[in-house]
């Protein structure tokens, strides 16, 4: 059987949804996520239905139409959007069309576990990432970009009662948000781990969220963050695994650089000395922690018209001045910003910034799912970048998220030869589109486009209603 031939039975096989995501034989990266693979991680998470004969949603087919409803917006993103889509590509393969009601379709999504999308989501990052050239990586080591960001969900009572609106909002005026913490790479730009929780409450915050994402982490990367993550106990408890560190020092802290171990100008080695334990931390763990912490600071100055600052101190434990110059750790530094970037594409050109599911357990489980088909573009990015010799990074993801989108459909309907050569067509396309060269752009925060001159609601919406229908508005 080849590898696209038309059959009956695609709508059962994981190669569905490798195939939409521009996936064939021979390319670098085809064995990153085989369909073997999939089939064994739905098996040992104990995700299995439609066992029998004759019925429509697979997990194959359930995957795809939920994978479906990323890449599309507005109106397209609905479950009656995706259960179109299965109706043409089942009429398409020669199949009996499913009804057009969508119960069918959300019953099969809902068996999809949290546990299947996340590993499916970890492992095409891992692999990829194993496979990346070292050209690819910064001086020889894997780097990880670390930041948090919120999304909302519609206001249902499930919802709210699981993750309540944000405190400062009148009750019943405010949306549903989760707090998400996630780990990029700076080679490949896929997501390596993923914390959420409450927007408030005992451990929803975000150096809470990246303590519970240190298994994600790998002996050997260097975790590049902001300064809200820059704390003595957060970088020993990152060096206890043998990740290093390279974030902006804390606004809390100052350097004095007349002190310590001096290696050029702006660029010294000091200690710094254990504060008291915090609250989150056991007494075990604190006696655990060193008394003291050698500690790299480096100054950066900044020239760019138009920044906010004029220079920054660069905290980091990578002490060695010869392998990791002043320079480099600069020019890492100012690569953070890339991780702001990567989240824009996931919560607005995914257009994960404003979920549609009902309940909790399924706005993980959309999370999860933008994440995957997230990561699935990223690597197609991987392919077209390595054919082209450029890096990933200098390739456009809205480009490659709408060839993928353009193509959803059709794929499974094409022989062999013309999917071969659709696939290979929009992979060379991918490596013409490249982000714009802006090194230091410049933007104010501000919008031109004035929105409509709607009054903000002020109150719950069915209070309002009934002000209307009593006349009292």
């Amino acid at each position: 059987m080849s590898f696209y031939q038309r059959t009956a039975a695609l709508s059962q096989r994981f190669q569905l949804i490798l195939a939409a995501f521009l996936q064939k034989p021979g390319l670098a990266f085809a064995d990153v996520l085989p369909e073997e693979e999939i089939q064994r991680t739905f098996d040992e998470e104990g995700v299995a239905f439609a066992l029998e004969e004759g019925e429509i949603y697979t997990p194959a087919l359930t995957l795809w139409a939920f994978l479906s409803q990323v890449l599309f917006k507005d109106e397209q993103r609905s479950c009656r959007a995706a259960v179109a889509r299965v109706i043409v590509l089942l009429v398409g393969l020669g199949r009996p069309r499913c009804s057009d009601n969508t119960g069918t379709y959300c019953k099969a999504r809902a068996k999809l576990s949290e546990g299947v999308l996340g590993r499916l989501t970890y492992d095409v990052a891992d692999r990829c990432e194993e496979t990346v050239p070292d050209d690819w990586l910064w001086v020889g080591r894997n780097v990880v970009l670390a930041d948090g960001s919120t999304v909302s969900m519609p206001d249902t009572d499930e919802n709210r009662a699981a993750y309540p609106q944000n405190p400062t909002q009148e009750e019943g005026l405010g949306f549903p948000i989760v707090r998400l913490v996630v780990l990029l790479s700076l080679a490949t730009a896929m997501v390596r781990g993923l914390a959420l929780a409450p927007y408030t409450g005992k451990e929803t915050g975000e150096t809470a969220l990246l303590r519970q994402l240190f298994d994600r982490l790998h002996q050997g990367d260097v975790l590049l963050a902001d300064r809200f993550y820059c704390s003595y106990f957060m970088i020993c408890l990152l060096q206890e695994r043998g990740v290093d560190v390279v974030s902006r020092l804390h606004q809390q802290r100052t350097a004095d650089f007349r002190r310590g171990q001096r290696l050029g100008a702006g660029d010294h080695i000091v200690e710094w000395q254990r504060p008291a334990r915090p609250d989150w931390m056991d007494e075990a763990t604190y006696e655990r922690m060193p008394t003291s912490l050698r500690i790299r600071e480096v100054e950066v100055a900044v020239a760019q018209p138009g920044f906010r600052v004029e220079a920054l101190v660069v905290v980091t434990t990578l002490i060695d001045a010869r392998t990791y110059t002043r320079q480099d750790l600069a020019e890492l530094y100012h690569k953070r910003w890339l991780v702001e970037l990567d989240i824009r594409s996931i919560k607005c050109t995914l257009g994960m910034d404003v979920l549609r599911c009902q309940t909790p357990q399924m706005v993980r489980k959309e999370i999860w799912t933008c994440l995957l088909a997230y990561n699935l573009i990223r690597k197609t990015m991987l392919e077209a970048a390595w054919q082209s010799g450029l890096s990933p990074r200098q390739l456009s993801f809205a480009a490659a998220m709408q060839k993928i989108a353009a193509s959803w459909g059709a794929l499974p309907h094409f022989n062999h030869e013309l999917a071969e050569a659709l696939i290979d067509s929009h992979i060379a396309d991918l490596a013409k589109n490249q982000v714009g060269d802006r090194p230091n752009r410049v933007e104010p925060r501000a919008i031109k486009r004035r929105p409509k001159p709607h009054d903000l609601l002020k109150k719950p919406r069915a209070e309002a209603r009934a002000d209307l229908l009593a006349g009292r508005a």
